[in-house]
Order: C-alpha cells, then structure tokens, then sequence
C-alpha cells in the first residue's frame, strides 16, 4: 500500500545521532509514512544503524546509497525514491515532536492551494538538551510569502517543512549546485507559485553542533549572496528586494561575529548592512550598539573598580 508521506532523511556520517532521529519517526501519531534514508557515501556504521531498523520497518524503511554528493543531490535521490503525495524533510541529526506528521498532513488537506507547510522549531544541543527557540515574525510566514523568503524576513526550517511532491514539476528540485542555502533556495520557488502555510508550534528539534553548516560563517555568506544574485537576476526578485536581501544578510553576519566576541569584525558587517539598505531599524540599532560596546564596557568596569575600592 503506497504512503501518503514518505520521510527524506539525508544521512552522511550520521551513525550518533540517526536512531534519535529514525524513532522520533516511530513516535508519530499519524501512521501512514515511510522513511527514505540516503546514504551520502558515509564511512561509519551508517549503514549498520539502518540495518538494525530492517526488520522492524521492513517495507516502510527504504535504503539508498551513493557516493558522496552533497545534501542538495541526497535529498534529491530521497525524493525520487519516495512514493507518497508529500515529501517530509528530516535531517539525520535532527529530532521530531510526535504531532509533526498530523500536523502536516492536515494543513495541507485542509487548502489544496497550499504547496508546503513548515511549523517552529526549538534547538537543542549535542546532548539534546533544549537550548531556545528562533524568535519568529508569524505574519511573514504563511501565504503569499516569496518576498519574505527571499528578503530574509521569513525562515523555514528544512526539519518542519512537508510539501507536496507535485510542486516540483513546477518549482524545481534543489539546486546541487548549491553548498548552502539550498533549501531557501527551494522554498522561495515554491512560494512563488504556491501558497505556504505556518504552524506556530514546536513540531521539532534542530541540532546545532560546532561543525554545523551554519558554524562556517565565510562559506554561508558565500552562498547566501549566490542566492540572491541568482533570483535578482532571473527577474523574480526586485532590485529593492535585492538590497533588503543584503542588508539582513550583512546583519545577522554581524549579529554572529558580535556574539562571538568580534565586535570590530561585527561594525564592518553592520555598516555593509546600513549601506544596503539604511532604512531598516534593526540594522541601524545594531550598528549603535556594535559601536558603542567597547564604551559600556569600560564604564561598566570603571563602576566595578570604583564600587570595589569604596
């Protein structure tokens, strides 16, 4: 009997943390799914670790395996194994809540009209321990919301996110000539030709380790400025939606090295943010308190030195 979602979950030296992910699955309300693991050419136990999943699944658990191609390229060969209507995205070192199929499902059976449906996540650490949520702006996450895709405003988080298979006939699949930002790059194309509809509750666990992508700032910037270049250029973006694209690229660049304790590294990226587009209010504010951090700094420590000597 053919699945009505089928899981694609790209897998690439994932042996740790795959199981957490595979059960999270198992722990579904909604029953009627497969899982489609690809296996990107991994050189530990990966495979092993599926294996001992066989007996359980059988027919539900598909297995495929290629030489190392990328993420982009694994989540394509998931897709065209899968068999059902919806394609359910989930990363192998990434954690379901077990409402996250219903959800889905339901949102998309609820507005044909809708091509893909995402939800909140929340992050949790190597040890899967809970550690925030992403603040989110819900009225720039459901809808007409290509412009928001594409200018930053809105992020969907590739471990929440279902979509129909059929959109890719015409959307596209992801592009594996991208590194990064290929899933933004899927969901703007979806977005400019379906509705995208947002579950505002936590349906996931999105890992973040040191090695992960997001943890190469150099290489995402890269990747991020591709991206808009490549639908400026195409027409599907206007040229002031270019230049709010740039500003909040150049901003949470600054928001990460400002975090990280590099705050001269942080005004450069702030004032390339400004220069882009200098209406934006985060922008500028960012900007005054980079500039103005190593000022705090020496008075809240001159206060420290003046209370201790008193």
């Amino acid at each position: 009997m053919t699945p009505r979602a089928s899981v694609v979950v790209p897998a690439y030296n994932a042996a740790a943390y795959l199981p957490y992910a595979i059960d999270s699955v198992l722990a579904q309300t909604y029953a009627d799914w497969e899982i489609v693991i690809v296996d990107d050419g991994s050189i530990d136990h990966t495979r092993a670790m599926v294996d001992s999943y066989r007996l359980k699944l059988q027919d539900r658990l598909q297995y495929v395996y290629q030489s190392n191609q990328g993420v982009s390229a694994a989540r394509n060969s998931g897709i065209r194994a899968a068999r059902g209507e919806f394609i359910a995205l989930l990363d192998a070192d990434d954690v379901w809540l077990p409402q996250r199929l219903e959800r889905g499902v339901a949102a998309l059976d609820a507005d044909p009209a809708v091509g893909l449906v995402h939800a909140k996540v929340a992050r949790i650490d190597t040890r899967g321990l809970v550690t925030g949520q992403l603040k989110v702006e819900p009225k720039y996450l459901s809808g007409s919301i290509a412009r928001h895709i594409y200018t930053r405003r809105a992020h969907l988080i590739c471990t929440t996110v279902m979509f129909r298979k059929s959109c890719l006939a015409a959307a596209g699949w992801f592009d594996e000539a991208m590194q990064t930002t290929e899933d933004r790059d899927l969901w703007f194309r979806i977005a400019l030709r379906y509705k995208i509809a947002y579950i505002g509750e936590v349906l996931a666990y999105y890992r973040i380790s040191p090695t992960s992508t997001t943890a190469n700032l150099e290489r995402l910037l890269q990747w991020q400025l591709h991206f808009v270049a490549k639908h400026q250029k195409s027409g599907a973006a206007s040229r002031l939606e270019r230049l709010q694209a740039l500003g909040n690229i150049y901003r949470e660049l600054g928001d990460s090295l400002f975090r990280g304790g590099a705050v001269t590294q942080s005004i450069g990226s702030y004032l390339r943010a400004v220069g882009y587009y200098p209406l934006s209010v985060p922008n500028v504010y960012m900007l005054f308190r980079a500039i103005m951090d190593p000022v705090v700094r020496v008075c809240v420590s001159a206060t420290r030195l003046s209370n201790a000597g008193m």
